[in-house]
């Protein structure tokens, strides 16, 4: 995998709320980043699988979403 390095702004709190968490799970801020941004975009394509889906079949219910958050905790 080719590596791309480059840089980013962030606002001080965040910055520090970023290296806080990635000390906690990761070896870098690179690296949680990466999970992070990942994780966004998993979280983008997702989006777009339900609004596929609505547009066939109607918006979920109510009851269909919290069981789908549950579900997804555990």
């Amino acid at each position: 995998m080719a590596i791309e390095r480059f840089t980013l702004s962030l606002e001080s709190e965040l910055a520090a709320m970023v290296r806080e968490a990635a000390a906690a799970k990761d070896p870098s801020v690179s690296l949680w980043l990466a999970d992070a941004a990942r994780s966004r975009l998993v979280t983008r394509d997702l989006s777009d699988v339900v609004a596929d889906w609505e547009a066939v079949h109607g918006k979920f219910t109510e009851t269909e979403v919290a069981q789908a958050r549950s579900e997804m905790r555990h």
